[in-house]
């Protein structure tokens, strides 16, 4: 297992995944400091329903957090080591993974306009694009994992991350004809991932 293995030819990979979960687990935690309580005289069902897109946006991020989460988690179960570009690759992962909350907290305010979509699509467009650059670096002539690695799994999880490329792309396409078919995408593009994959097979040991 990646969270484990050293290897003298690079460094632990281990502590990249400490990083990661710490970084993950405050990101998740900060997303719902964006949602206040609600005050006033009115009914309580009557003001819960004008937050309605703070928990909405709140939901989303958070599964959406939760499947970047996922696929960094998977993508250590073969690294065996790491090196300074994978570390920065990691930096520059994070860096969008921390900024994830605050483009929540702008598309919790102004879901209705173009420039709050497109903004928080191009976050999470960017964390994709960092996650499929970090596998694509550790896999190349096997330089991160396993030599008897076979290319069908390397192949799979570049897929599915390319496949999730396509799909925020899209939805900040609609934004620009309509952020309500963009939001709408956005809230299903996680259902995607829980379709089990050759990865999922590959780890329970039945590929």
């Amino acid at each position: 297992m990646g969270t484990t293995s050293t290897d003298p030819s690079g460094l632990p990979a281990n502590r990249v995944e400490a990083l990661c979960d710490g970084v993950f687990a405050i990101a998740m935690t900060v997303l719902v400091l964006n949602i206040q309580v609600p005050e006033g005289g009115d009914e309580l069902g009557t003001r819960l329903i004008m937050i309605w897109p703070k928990l909405a946006s709140y939901a989303t991020s958070f599964v959406m957090l939760a499947v970047l989460w996922i696929g960094h988690h998977f993508q250590f179960n073969y690294i065996r080591r790491a090196d300074r570009p994978l570390l920065w690759i990691n930096i520059l992962f994070l860096l969008a993974i921390t900024f994830l909350p605050f483009t929540t907290a702008v598309l919790a305010n102004y879901y209705k306009q173009r420039l709050s979509v497109f903004l928080y699509g191009s976050n999470l467009l960017f964390s994709g694009f960092c996650l499929l650059g970090h596998w694509v670096y550790a896999t190349a002539n096997h330089r991160l994992v396993p030599r008897e690695l076979d290319d069908s799994v390397i192949t799979s999880i570049r897929t599915r991350i390319t496949i999730g490329l396509g799909v925020y792309g899209l939805a900040i396409a609609l934004g620009f004809l309509d952020t309500r078919a963009s939001l709408g995408v956005f809230v299903a593009m996680p259902l995607m991932y829980l379709i089990p994959s050759r990865v999922d097979r590959h780890v329970a040991g039945k590929d």
